[in-house]
């Protein structure tokens, strides 16, 4: 009988090691980002000469929201992109990456969305009786995902 052998499987990446990143800066105190996510419904199309079934095609793309969220602190950034976006500033749009990294540090996958902007803010939950970090959520708009870096 032949010594058959698993392929070298490296280990998969970590959810924790990430940074976002916008106007070349790197935002690295998240604690969380999801909503990464694309989707395309399929278009459902039948001539009266077709066999009896519907045939499906590649319809319209469609992308998740993505969510940011992070501990409150005196940096008011994404509230003030909020703000500008909701005033309708030239410059609201901005592109985003987030960036996955190995157990290293270094960069091993890079999804680039383009024009974003901010749909939602949220603000902390106050409770006296926890003591729970303040978190600022930031809901994020996007028409596209791209791969840079896969490694």
């Amino acid at each position: 009988m032949p010594d058959i052998k698993a392929p070298h499987k490296p280990d998969p990446y970590l959810s924790y090691r990430f940074w976002v990143e916008w106007n070349g800066i790197i935002h690295a105190g998240f604690r969380e980002c999801s909503g990464l996510n694309s989707t395309q419904t399929p278009a459902e199309y039948r001539e009266g000469t077709d066999p009896p079934t519907v045939r499906k095609l590649p319809g319209l793309v469609t992308y998740n929201n993505i969510t940011l969220k992070r501990g409150t602190t005196n940096n008011q950034e994404l509230w003030k992109w909020r703000e500008d976006t909701v005033k309708g500033g030239a410059e609201y749009r901005k592109d985003i990456s987030i960036v996955l990294l190995d157990e290293t540090g270094q960069e091993k996958i890079r999804w680039n969305l383009t024009h974003c902007w901010p749909v939602t803010w949220s603000g902390p939950d106050f409770n006296a009786t926890s003591n729970e970090v303040a978190v600022e959520t930031l809901e994020i708009a996007h028409e596209g995902i791209s791969v840079d870096k896969w490694s």
